[in-house]
């Protein structure tokens, strides 16, 4: 029998349904990006002088500038600033196009246990990139700002460029940001059955080394910028580990709910429970 190759291959008819479809929402995310892009360019002064403003409060009264080296660099920096705030911006429409593509492949059941992580996500991260912006940052430039003075004779004086403090504040804002997405991690590993609550309960001390040392890298090489990071990421473990046990037990009582709710040996409902009551004699 010759080997035969068909024109149209039906079984992958549905994958190419769902790669148009991610097309489709790649589409409208991008877009949406690019329209929060523009807005955000056009009030690029703004949210700079907004994003200025802990170092300005760090310096004495008067004293503070930014300057730039190169001449293109003003342009560049609110262009990162436009693409930085548009993408904050337009992320709740490109979470709702990701949620879209997810969820029609998902049980009721899978899509209420997710429901809790889409709302917790940017909580967290807008409780991170808050503390972030009003405590971290002026403390740490605070800190910075305090090895200025003299030296030999000569005057020693702060002059960050604009494009560098930028880079710090995008650093500060997406490092906590992100880190405090900890406790929507551990709780998704842990509802996929990947790790349970006495494998981290155990592990407690490795974790206290790793969130020290992730708090080190991810910050700039001052102590207190750390310890600020380190102290909430633990909390937040901690945290993670009362949510994992009131969602055992939750599981627990609703297994245990669930194998009650099964009908027993003679009862009705159950065929072979050789109960003939119901048959009538001729």
């Amino acid at each position: 029998m010759a080997f035969e190759i068909k024109d149209i291959d039906e079984t992958r008819a549905p994958l190419l349904d769902h790669l148009i479809e991610l097309r489709t929402r790649l589409v409208r995310s991008v877009f949406a990006l690019l329209i929060g892009f523009g807005i955000c360019f056009y009030f690029a002064d703004p949210i700079l002088g907004y994003l200025v403003q802990p170092l300005k409060e760090a310096f004495p009264e008067g004293e503070g500038q930014l300057i730039f080296t190169k001449l293109p660099e003003i342009f560049f920096v609110e262009l990162k600033v436009g693409l930085f705030a548009g993408f904050m911006v337009s992320f709740p429409i490109i979470a709702n196009q990701l949620w879209a593509f997810v969820a029609p492949g998902l049980y009721a059941n899978e899509k209420k246990a997710f429901l809790p992580f889409l709302v917790a996500t940017p909580v967290l991260f807008i409780g991170g990139a808050a503390l972030a912006y009003y405590v971290v940052m002026p403390t740490a430039f605070r800190f910075f700002l305090g090895f200025g003075g003299e030296a030999g004779g000569l005057s020693i004086q702060a002059l960050p460029t604009a494009g560098d403090y930028l880079s710090l504040v995008m650093q500060f804002i997406l490092a906590f940001g992100i880190t405090f997405l900890l406790p929507v991690l551990l709780m998704l590993l842990h509802r996929a059955g990947i790790v349970t609550r006495a494998q981290l309960a155990g592990a407690r001390r490795y974790v206290i080394v790793g969130v020290v040392a992730l708090a080190a890298i991810v910050t700039p090489p001052d102590p207190g910028s750390q310890v600020i990071l380190a102290v909430p990421l633990l909390v937040l473990f901690e945290g993670s580990l009362l949510l994992m046990r009131v969602q055992e037990r939750t599981m627990k009582r609703a297994a245990k709910n669930s194998d009650t709710a099964k009908p027993e040996k003679g009862e009705p409902g159950n065929i072979a429970s050789g109960d003939d009551s119901s048959v009538t004699a001729d």
